[in-house]
């Protein structure tokens, strides 16, 4: 459930007509609905009560401070993976003591800024960054906390390009070198294996694949704890989807997610660490645009409207379904159309032979599900401005981030001087 609805004929977001605020902040922007932040937040959460479950925001999916700073207010922690992550998420005030830092490619700057806060653990996602932390760590006369991030080999059964714990996929550390790992850092003077770690993917729909992937690491660590290593805890990851199509099929809840794995992990006495990001985020914001002009080509009509690919890029690169409805709803009968953008790419497409009421220039449309992997992903290509967030709590509304200016955008490139008359 979402807070974005219909009022008679108009889109509401929370006690606020869409069409009101894109009045006064102009398009296109990204509008995101606090209540319902809050509310995914506390399903979530609410479906591991009794559990020792820490459950940490995957900044990646939208990393705003406003954003962050209504997830914190709830108790969540964060997963980054970036020295700037880490920053966004302190500076919204989530303790140190509840950040995860994840990621492949850890530079010494950034794990140097991890320990200095003093987060709860790193995920190691290759042997020569758990050389790096320790190096580094011994530099500060610390002790780095440590979960090795294990790739179980499962297919997650989602999209290719968002698939994590296949062999052949970039992230964590082949089931045949975990031992190896475990034994090497208990040679290691300067990190302490404090947990396990997998994630297997992003946006899936069926319990399956977590169940297999999470059993795989159950009985990892038996093994490793009958090896004399401390497991205090095992980090789940996220990847938990979320409806895109309104007629499409519906995913677990997180009622069945976290009772497959209270299931799973029985009595195995130990704390757990969760990070959902598109499942908190995603259907708590829209993108809204204008439509600019009408095209009709040889077999089918184009609908043109000021977002771009630029802006959201899951349509482009995953392929993926987003729903697009009116912000005010007409009468004048319906269309199939393509819903394109301005962008100078073939790619540039946000549907195809899509189903819509008719529109003419400047009507608005709310492209839905963008409130994950959608500005976080934005670039300026083709000289575009990012564009705004907004955020809603309520009958008040607040520009989060601000529409870049064409000068800002430019004023970001300098001219060497041997170019300069």
């Amino acid at each position: 459930m979402d807070h974005f609805h219909y009022k008679g004929d108009n889109l509401y977001a929370e006690d606020l007509a869409v069409a009101d605020i894109a009045k006064q902040v102009g398009t296109p922007f990204y509008l995101y609905s606090t209540a319902t932040l809050q509310r995914h937040f506390r399903v979530f959460s609410e479906a591991f009560n009794g559990v020792d479950a820490l459950v940490c925001f995957a900044v990646k999916a939208n990393s705003n401070q406003a954003v962050l700073r209504s997830l914190a207010k709830e108790g969540a922690g964060a997963d980054v993976v970036s020295e700037g992550e880490l920053m966004r998420a302190l500076k919204a005030g989530i303790p140190a003591s509840k950040i995860v830092f994840a990621g492949v490619g850890k530079t010494r700057a950034a794990i140097k800024a991890a320990l200095k806060a003093g987060i709860k653990q790193f995920n190691i996602e290759s042997e020569a960054e758990l050389e790096a932390i320790n190096s580094v760590a011994g530099e500060m006369g610390l002790i780095a906390p440590i979960s090795v991030r294990v790739n179980p080999d499962v297919d997650a059964k989602t999209h290719a390009k968002i698939s994590t714990g296949k062999a052949e996929n970039k992230f964590g550390i082949s089931w045949a070198r975990v031992n190896a790992v475990y034994d090497r850092i208990n040679v290691l003077g300067n990190v302490s294996a404090v947990g396990v770690d997998l994630h297997i993917g992003s946006q899936l729909t069926d319990l399956g694949p977590f169940r297999a992937a999470f059993g795989k690491v159950v009985d990892l660590t038996l093994e490793l704890r009958g090896k004399g290593h401390a497991i205090k805890h095992i980090d789940l990851g996220g990847g938990l989807g979320i409806p895109y199509e309104a007629e499409g099929s519906v995913p677990p809840s997180p009622g069945a997610y976290g009772a497959m794995i209270r299931e799973v992990l029985g009595d195995l006495d130990c704390s757990i660490i969760l990070e959902p990001g598109r499942l908190i985020a995603g259907n708590a914001g829209i993108l809204v645009s204008e439509m600019l002009y009408e095209k009709t080509g040889e077999n089918r009509t184009f609908y043109i409207i000021d977002a771009a690919m630029n802006d959201l890029l899951r349509p482009a690169m995953y392929e993926a379904h987003h729903e697009i409805v009116p912000v005010s709803k007409n009468n004048t009968g319906t269309v199939t159309a393509d819903f394109v953008g301005p962008v100078c790419e073939s790619s540039d497409v946000f549907a195809v032979g899509r189903k819509s009421q008719k529109l003419v220039s400047g009507d608005l449309v709310a492209i839905k599900s963008a409130g994950a992997y959608g500005a976080v992903m934005a670039s300026s290509y083709n000289s575009r401005q990012l564009v705004p967030e907004v955020m809603v709590s309520g009958d008040r509304f607040a520009v989060v981030r601000e529409r870049q200016s064409l000068e800002e955008l430019i004023s970001m490139d300098s001219v060497p001087d041997w170019l300069e008359d």
